[in-house]
């Protein structure tokens, strides 16, 4: 099977973890797109599917719009019962790296809204050990320079995403040559530097299962 087919397999498996007349937490990304595809047209087969989603970036809110589904701002709902998104690594606790589609900031308030964080992803995204994909870090972007020395100083190698805006006016800086042993220590620590919105390290907000895309079908972890 192509990639983009176990993005679609793995898209629909995740309609499964949705209550019925519920509103769903819905993260971002090319996987993402086929959760939502599904959910569209399980919304068209059913006008009772879903009562609607919160979004976390405005290109899913768009697709999302697009096929139907009513869009609440996360603002109005006191919590989901579980959010869908995929990710761009996670290892076998269920910590995860994101950020990849630059809405790492957005995706962490939604799913922090969830009682359960369901990770849809090809099987190429489960490690060991998290660090191979380059981290991505929401900064303000007059911390950039300051925030690129202190990655610098762990060892990291920062580059500025070039040409990269984020929903929320911010920038993305990547950091490569990371090996992430504590994901949760080390989430904790950057999120304190002066200038960081966020860190794409999702430890707090890990996932509570993760359906892989697998040649052999959906392989199914829990956490």
């Amino acid at each position: 099977m192509t990639q983009d087919e176990l993005k679609t397999l793995v898209g629909r498996a995740a309609l499964d973890y949705v209550q019925h007349g519920s509103v769903v937490g819905v993260g971002t990304g090319s996987t993402v797109d086929k959760f939502i595809d599904a959910l569209g047209a399980a919304l068209a087969a059913d006008p009772q599917r879903v009562a609607g989603a919160v979004s976390s970036s405005v290109r899913s809110t768009e697709r999302l719009m697009a096929l139907g589904v009513k869009v609440l701002p996360a603002e109005s709902v006191t919590g989901l019962a579980v959010y869908v998104d995929g990710a761009d690594e996670i290892n076998r606790q269920g910590h995860m790296i994101k950020g990849g589609g630059a809405a790492l900031t957005r995706e962490k308030i939604v799913a922090d809204l969830a009682e359960r964080f369901v990770c849809i992803a090809d099987e190429s995204k489960l490690v060991q050990t998290l660090g191979h994909f380059p981290l991505p870090v929401e900064v303000v972007p007059m911390a950039t320079a300051q925030v690129m020395r202190r990655f610098t100083a762990l060892g990291g190698s920062p580059k500025l995403r070039e040409g990269v805006m984020t929903d929320n006016g911010n920038v993305i800086v990547d950091v490569s040559k990371l090996n992430i042993t504590d994901p949760a220590q080390m989430e904790s620590d950057v999120n304190q530097w002066p200038g960081v919105v966020t860190v794409g390290i999702f430890a707090r907000n890990k996932a509570s299962v993760c359906l892989l895309g697998t040649p052999a079908g959906v392989k199914t972890l829990t956490f």
